[in-house]
């Protein structure tokens, strides 16, 4: 009995994680960025700050293995998603930058710090604004001619992708507010839970936007979540995200630290499994499937070597610094 593996499917599981996990990791730091303004200049801004310090930098190798990964592995998909998308990468990467260039300047100009707030915080919301842009883009469709992006300039500007921005942006903040919850202490902690509240109620009326949008689309979307009998499976999504956010309003109630950042954590997931029912065997939805966009099977195995010693790597060196700058977080530095 032999047992064969489609390194097709092994690919597109190995980019969904690097995305997801870019989402997660980088996502609670672009939310600090987002919400920095909120914190009073001094004490509290540099608390919101150090307990992003010692990782966020390392949460980018995650676009970096996404983005190598889907170009390297499907070729076709990168070759038509980026020029359907170039300006909101360019204000993704140019927000990056300048919220990397300010995260090291606060510190060494001193006179100037309240510019280099600003400049982290603007630069936090136009990446994450243009990530969520990205995803509504390619959800909305991508006009695909000859195997080529055959749009315009601007056709990634619709209200759906605004709305899908908008709702990564505030869905970021929370993963923010609850991991300083998580590693903050005195007024920073009680000033980021309060904020976690306001920030939850709107993500989930953000979420439940996103997903009453999505359907009307396309009938592809419709008929993914609402035929029978696949309904019986779907239907479980929202009925989780109803249970996550009950226990995320609980948690925040009883004073928890763990376990409001847990349960964004497991909003944000239902939402990625949501857009992979949405998507799957799409990587561009209704013109190129993952195996149309993929690279011959023997370069996907040849990279499957190297993605194997890498990825738990990364996975290692990455646990190692979480854990290594576990517990609080003060104005000078972990204790």
């Amino acid at each position: 009995m032999s047992f064969n593996i489609d390194p097709t499917i092994v690919w597109a599981g190995i980019i969904a994680f690097a995305v997801f996990a870019y989402v997660v990791m980088d996502g609670f730091d672009l939310g600090i960025g987002i919400l920095f303004p909120s914190f009073a200049a001094g004490d509290e801004r540099d608390q919101a700050m150090n307990a992003i310090a010692p990782v966020w930098d390392g949460n980018e190798t995650w676009l970096v293995m996404g983005g190598g990964g889907l170009l390297a592995a499907f070729p076709l998909a990168y070759a038509i998603i980026l020029p359907a998308t170039y300006p909101l990468m360019i204000a993704m990467l140019l927000g990056l930058v300048f919220r990397g260039v300010a995260f090291e300047f606060r510190w060494r100009d001193a006179r100037h710090r309240p510019l280099w707030d600003i400049a982290f915080c603007i630069g936090s919301i136009v990446a994450a604004l243009a990530q969520g842009m990205t995803l509504g883009a390619i959800l909305q469709g991508i006009r695909v001619e000859n195997d080529a992006y055959a749009g315009g300039w601007i056709d990634w500007l619709s209200p759906f992708s605004l709305l899908t921005g908008a709702a990564l942006v505030i869905g970021y903040a929370l993963l923010g507010a609850t991991w300083l919850v998580l590693k903050t202490e005195g007024s920073v902690q009680d000033h980021a839970r309060r904020l976690s509240f306001t920030l939850a109620i709107a993500t989930l009326a953000a979420l439940a936007a996103v997903s009453a949008a999505t359907p009307f689309l396309t009938y592809d979307y419709w008929r993914r979540w609402f035929e029978m009998p696949g309904v019986l499976l779907t239907a479980q999504v929202p009925l989780l995200v109803i249970i996550a956010a009950a226990g995320l309003f609980w948690s925040l109630r009883r004073g928890a630290e763990w376990l409001p950042f847990l349960m964004a954590l497991a909003l944000f997931m239902l939402g990625f499994i949501g857009l992979g029912i949405s998507m799957f065997p799409y990587v561009v939805p209704r013109a190129v499937t993952i195996w149309h966009a993929a690279a011959p099977a023997s370069s996907q195995l040849f990279m499957l070597v190297g993605a194997a010693v890498i990825v738990p790597v990364i996975l290692a060196y990455t646990g190692w610094a979480y854990w290594v700058f576990r517990g609080k977080v003060g104005s000078h530095g972990y204790h």
